[in-house]
């Protein structure tokens, strides 16, 4: 019998707690709220990238004596959703030396011209300012867009065989 009276007690107990316990979901009688702003800003940013333009080899005699070299690179932008940019190549490191183009490049003190262009017709050239910026489609994402860029060594150049020419042009992206 005192097993059960304590099995009893404690359910009564059990009970007793339940019901201190609704008391106190009860005992709140009123709440209030409070609204807050979230925010957040979305810089605009681009990044950019290039692949080499690779012309291989030049042949001042037959094969480019009346036709040119041509070759193509890319240049890879990426940009917030929206962003309008402009893309430019510089002249590059050895633009002062060039012979009927904007470019040259080099090998010891020699110089072959070339040139890189906007489209694959070879019209307009790639420029860093005015009409020779690229100026892209605005980003109608974030996800990368590729560009070409058209190189043309002209025929007829008379330079020495055996070497490797080269030149560094920079690719800028503005946003």
């Amino acid at each position: 019998m005192n097993t059960r009276i304590g099995y009893l007690g404690r359910l009564g107990g059990l009970a007793a707690s339940f019901v201190v316990l609704m008391g106190v979901g009860s005992a709140f009688a009123g709440s209030a709220t409070s609204n807050f702003t979230v925010t957040a800003s979305v810089s605009n940013n681009c990044t950019i990238s290039s692949t080499a333009i690779g012309f291989g080899p030049y042949d001042p005699i037959v094969t480019n004596d009346t036709t040119p070299l041509d070759a193509a690179g890319t240049v890879v932008i990426t940009c917030t959703k929206g962003a309008a940019t402009t893309i430019g190549l510089n002249a590059g490191n050895n633009s002062a030396n060039a012979s009927g183009t904007t470019r040259a490049m080099k090998s010891g003190s020699d110089y072959l011209s070339y040139e890189i262009y906007q489209e694959a017709t070879r019209t307009t050239v790639w420029g860093n300012s005015g009409t020779g910026l690229f100026t892209p489609p605005v980003a109608p994402n974030k996800n990368a867009r590729t560009f070409q860029t058209y190189g043309r060594v002209p025929a007829g150049q008379d330079v020495p065989a055996g070497t490797t020419y080269t030149d560094t042009v920079t690719a800028t992206v503005n946003f």
